[in-house]
């Protein structure tokens, strides 16, 4: 992933950024912060990559609340599996919109986890396209902003620390080549683990309860 950010530039960082927030298992923190460390080192513009983020995140959670609105919560859970996405993901997804109303788009598109879900949940309940749009672009730019200049701040003073050796970027790949592991064994396990879950209650001759969302 990091190689391919490293070659591809800009079009790594839309592609990215658009299929993570299609809940493709692909974690924006990896992506921006890497871009934005690219950018300490001179490779890459940080305004660019925020620009670029922000509209990739923006079109990818809007592909994400069609599929909610569309397909509604059956079409999830038959193959949110494929992705990596579980009940307990939209559960969680759905708790945090519940009581807030709309307002809930913006500021779960700027936290970790549960923006990668909210879109969906905004699909089910029938927000309005434009106001969905207008609110997911607000918290998307506030979280790519973030994570990329975080990165941006690490790669300026890595450079500065580091003095030009090249173990310097060897170290950045690795933390980053570990995040991604340990994002996607998380998520595996989730997976698995609900579906174990799944087939003990199909065993015990119980239908999964559908937990609704708390007001």
């Amino acid at each position: 992933m990091e190689s391919f950010i490293i070659h591809a530039g800009y079009a790594a960082v839309f592609l990215f950024g658009f299929l993570e927030a299609c809940c493709v298992p692909i974690p924006s923190e990896i992506t921006f912060g890497f871009a934005g460390v690219l950018a300490g080192e001179g490779r890459l513009n940080v305004v660019a990559i925020i620009i670029i983020g922000t509209l990739a995140e923006l079109l990818g959670s809007l592909v994400a609340y069609g599929i909610g609105r569309v397909g509604e919560r059956p079409l999830v859970a038959r193959f949110g599996r494929y992705l990596l996405i579980t009940e307990a993901d939209i559960d969680r997804a759905e708790r945090f919109m519940a009581g807030r109303g709309s307002w809930a788009i913006p500021v779960g598109r700027a936290l970790p986890v549960v923006r990668t879900f909210i879109s969906i949940v905004a699909g089910f309940v029938k927000v309005p396209l434009m106001m969905f749009a207008l609110l997911s672009l607000l918290g998307t730019a506030v979280w790519v902003t973030a994570i990329t200049l975080i990165g941006y701040a690490v790669g300026t003073q890595w450079q500065k620390v580091a003095h030009g050796f090249t173990l310097a970027g060897y170290v950045i790949v690795v933390v980053a080549v570990i995040g991604i592991a340990a994002f996607v064994w998380h998520r595996l396990r989730e997976v698995r683990r609900e579906q174990a879950a799944g087939k003990a209650d199909s065993r015990g001759g119980h239908q999964p309860k559908h937990r609704s969302p708390t007001p």
